[in-house]
């Protein structure tokens, strides 16, 4: 009997074919003859302490004019299915957190979720990074304008954001003697009222922010390395920046080695670490991306991999 897999991920209809990591999964999953269960946030519900959930079947092409197809709609409880994949894209908002707690529920029941949701709601993407203090470049998490301010003036060169941003987005670099310093702190602290991130500024981000993919643990022997646009200080691809495959450097291994147990020990099967020079600066583990660029390049299966990984889980309980 095949794996069902259920899948909970934003709209199908509105992602983007050739770079969609979700797709790539999806893929690879049916082409096991896995059997997906499409379903939207907003689908997920709790009733008498079981989580349930209105779904539909799920089919899928690697093709950009004709990727999907779904079946009629049908009400189970998740405890039918073998995985869940959590793959709903931030905003890390109340609603997200509410679905981890349903989501946990399945989980007690004997779904295995992909990743775990009490690793979701514990690691944020930013603070997370900061476990691994000897990976990361100096950095402080402060509401106070004096701290972020002295923080700067040792630094010179600072990147300052929001705890809770994505895809680059408020995202400022204020080097020395710049007259925004205030208004930045000022702004994305809320006037003192958020925590937010100061990160010394790493020169290296003009050879790219690299997205290193980690499996329960491993790595993928390939990162994406996203390079800024001209002008830019961010390398995020929603911010213009373009994609470049390379093969892992001896420091991306040492800082996966670093990582790799604890993301074993808390579940988080499907990890993207982002590297700037020798620097780890955050770890996504809501939907992280890149699957299809580096398969590309390199010719991999990566989401195959994970697959992989998934089985061997269900099968050792």
């Amino acid at each position: 009997m095949g794996v069902k897999l259920g899948v909970v991920m934003d709209p199908i209809e509105s992602i983007t074919v050739k770079k969609d990591t979700t797709l790539a999964m999806l893929l690879a999953a049916q082409s096991r003859g896995w059997i997906i269960h499409y379903m939207l946030q907003s689908d997920l519900y709790l009733d008498q302490g079981h989580a349930r959930a209105t779904i539909q079947t799920l089919s899928v092409k690697d093709d950009e004019s004709d990727w999907f197809s779904l079946g009629s709609k049908s009400d189970i409880a998740l405890s039918e299915l073998d995985v869940v994949l959590m793959r709903k894209d931030p905003p890390f908002n109340m609603d997200y957190i509410y679905s981890t707690y349903l989501l946990e529920q399945a989980q007690r029941d004997g779904v295995l979720i992909v990743n775990n949701p009490q690793s979701l709601r514990d690691c944020n993407e930013k603070l997370f990074a900061t476990q691994f203090p000897q990976c990361c470049p100096p950095v402080l998490v402060a509401s106070s304008e004096e701290k972020l301010k002295a923080f700067h003036k040792q630094h010179e060169d600072v990147i300052y954001k929001p705890l809770d941003g994505m895809g680059g987005s408020s995202i400022f670099r204020i080097k020395a003697n710049d007259p925004n310093l205030s208004v930045v702190i000022e702004t994305l602290t809320d006037n003192g009222r958020l925590q937010i991130m100061a990160q010394k500024f790493i020169p290296d981000i003009v050879n790219g922010d690299k997205r290193v993919l980690m499996i329960d643990g491993n790595p993928v022997n390939y990162a994406l390395a996203r390079i800024p646009a001209s002008g830019e200080t961010r390398g995020n691809l929603a911010a213009g920046g373009t994609g470049l495959a390379q093969e892992l450097t001896d420091k991306d291994r040492w800082i996966c080695d670093q990582i790799g147990p604890t993301l074993r020990e808390k579940g988080l099967l499907f990890v993207g670490l982002d590297v700037i020079g020798d620097y780890l600066t955050e770890i996504n583990v809501t939907s992280p991306t890149c699957i299809r660029e580096i398969d590309r390049a390199f010719n991999l299966d990566i989401a195959g991999d994970l697959m992989d990984c998934i089985q061997q889980k269900l099968q050792a309980n």
